[in-house]
């Protein structure tokens, strides 16, 4: 049986995403579990808004796999090189982002915004990314 006296002692840790932080991807992400906010080490979630009509600046994720689960709206990722794949991710279902795949999201609306939770094997509150440019794809 595993020990869990150490787990026992362990703090949980309550965070309210009212922080928004500004990203390379130039779209409001609200801060919830990160190294800072909650001590984590590996991991780190947060709340992304796709402004009606909006996109994120396309771009690759460092070394780390990414989780997303729409709340709201209807999101169109475009990936691969030269961002000339796409899935379109609406409300209720997940989407899986390995490392190193170029992406960029556009909401799909243009009176609403889409809404998704954000999970990272990386605990930093400001993600590692690397800009990317379609045109070199």
């Amino acid at each position: 049986m595993p020990d869990l006296s150490s787990s026992i002692e362990a703090t949980l840790v309550p965070v309210r995403p009212d922080r928004e932080i500004a990203t390379s991807q130039r779209l409001p992400y609200f801060v919830g579990i990160s190294a800072l906010s909650a001590g984590a080490k590996g991991l780190s979630m947060y709340l992304v808004v796709v402004p009606p009509g909006g996109h994120a600046e396309p771009h690759v994720h460092c070394g780390y796999e990414t989780g997303i689960y729409v709340l709201d709206g209807r999101v169109e990722t475009r990936y691969g090189p030269g961002l000339r794949q796409s899935v379109i991710s609406e409300a209720g279902e997940f989407l899986f982002i390995p490392p190193g795949v170029p992406h960029q999201p556009f909401n799909l609306s243009a009176t609403t915004p889409a809404k998704a939770i954000v999970a990272r094997n990386q605990p930093d509150e400001r993600e590692q990314v690397l800009p990317y440019d379609p045109s070199l794809g």
